[in-house]
């Protein structure tokens, strides 16, 4: 939890080896009820088919309930795949996990009002392996 926002900081590497473990990080923190969470993916570098597809239907799962899921996708490698594929424009997403938190404030709990990418320089941060909930 930051700011009272579930937050989930998605592993270096997204694929069908870890995908599932994502996957329950990102149920536990929607369970806690907020409306709106947020997978925090500047640390990872690589996200295949099978991480785009458990991002995709957590997204879904959060609007289905009336809340929403953001992204941060700091200008890298990831954001490049999430461009060629859509998914920048289906799922809200931003620079740092500080301008996500904002449009939660700025948004009430669910947070949810289309707004996309923010502009700004990208920023990165050190990679590092693993799922965590903060």
């Amino acid at each position: 939890m930051v700011d009272s926002v579930p937050v989930v900081a998605a592993p270096q590497e997204i694929d069908i080896t870890n995908a599932p473990e994502l996957r329950s990080a990102l149920l536990e923190a929607a369970a806690h009820g907020h409306g709106t969470l947020v997978a925090d993916l500047s640390r990872t570098q690589f996200c295949d088919s099978s991480g785009l597809h458990t991002l995709l239907a957590a997204h879904k799962r959060a609007t289905a309930a009336g809340g929403d899921m953001l992204l941060v996708l700091p200008g890298n490698a990831v954001l490049r795949v999430f461009t060629i594929t859509g998914v920048d424009r289906i799922i809200p997403n931003f620079t740092s996990l500080e301008e996500a938190l904002a449009q939660t404030s700025a948004n009430g709990s669910n947070g949810s009002n289309g707004h996309r990418r923010a502009d700004g320089e990208p920023q990165r941060q050190p990679s590092a392996s693993g799922v965590d909930t903060r």
